[in-house]
């Protein structure tokens, strides 16, 4: 399937700021079975645009501005060839000693350690209890089950939680979106001794079959098994990866891979706006573009300036 994306990211300052300097992380992977066959960037005001790779093999854009302005517009747009094999049967997947021999004989500690947002909790623990979560049958048995748990145990619910919460937010009311829900979920397989890492991208929306919104980014997770490899798993619409699965940077958790991140100078109100479109290649853009996702940016104090990112979790949440 090839899709077309345009994912447009606006701020507004409120007085004028300076001296920004920003990186984005928006253009697809290209990589085993997806290709992004063009992207463009463009940045309003126009900004000289770098570009590189971080430590994961995401593609990172980077820019500053050193004049003034009140506002800056992000307009990104790819044409996609997503085209996965059908989701690992258990038959596909090897047992439990394969798998800790294969994480013994390669470099996946970084999947398997605590991070920011991934770590253990006294809630998390009473949630693995709960749902009985331990070694057993098949590992991917184990994720199958855990995944339509956790779609059933929580709400999918706008607004319930931050960017920056952390899980117990999410498990104390058992309602969040899906960054909370790939959080949690990579936070109960890695103490199963399966590498597991957070996935920043877009889904294709079938009409009435999933619980995310349209018009945002999405975030999943990938668990590493024996014989297929990486799979994707959505515990927020209790799917596994296939081809509405637009996958744009890999990380350990939502910290590694935001969509914008950056800085500034000056004393600022800040107002920020998201509208993403997917759609299949051979199908005409809207002549109008979905209403946007506005929402009002938290700066962080920094001395002589503040930070700010453009949140994934805030695009999620109308």
């Amino acid at each position: 399937m090839i899709y077309s994306v345009r994912h447009i990211t606006n701020f507004v300052y409120e007085p004028a700021i300076r001296e920004s300097v920003m990186e984005v992380r928006v253009q697809p992977r290209s990589e085993f079975q997806q290709r992004c066959l063009t992207f463009s960037l463009d940045v309003n005001p126009r900004a000289n645009i770098m570009v590189y790779r971080d430590f994961l093999g995401n593609t990172v854009h980077h820019f500053d501005i050193p004049g003034r302005y009140t506002q800056l517009k992000i307009t990104a747009q790819a044409l996609v060839d997503v085209s996965p094999p059908p989701p690992p049967q258990v038959s596909d997947v090897a047992g439990w000693e394969d798998l800790d021999a294969r994480v013994a004989e390669s470099d996946y500690w970084e999947m398997l350690l605590p991070s920011r947002f991934v770590r253990s909790t006294e809630l998390l623990q009473q949630l693995a209890s709960e749902l009985h979560l331990e070694r057993r049958g098949n590992p991917l048995e184990v994720l199958l089950a855990l995944n339509q748990s956790l779609y059933e145990t929580f709400d999918y619910v706008p607004n319930s939680t931050q960017v920056d919460s952390p899980i117990d937010d999410a498990l104390r009311t058992r309602q969040g979106v899906c960054q909370d829900l790939s959080h949690i979920m990579i936070a109960l397989v890695r103490p199963l001794r399966i590498p597991c890492r957070y996935v920043s991208g877009y889904l294709f929306h079938e009409t009435g079959q999933d619980r995310s919104p349209e018009g945002a980014t999405h975030a999943w997770l990938e668990a590493f098994l024996p014989g297929p490899g990486w799979v994707a798993f959505d515990p927020t619409n209790n799917l596994m990866g296939n081809e509405r699965h637009v996958r744009v940077a890999i990380g350990r958790d939502y910290a590694d891979v935001p969509p914008t991140r950056g800085v500034y100078k000056g004393e600022a109100e800040s107002e920020l706006s998201v509208t993403v479109v997917v759609s299949p290649a051979e199908a005409p853009l809207p002549e109008e573009m979905p209403p946007a996702t506005v929402v009002r940016s938290r700066p962080l104090a920094v001395p002589g300036t503040f930070q700010y990112e453009q949140q994934q979790q805030q695009q999620q949440q109308q």
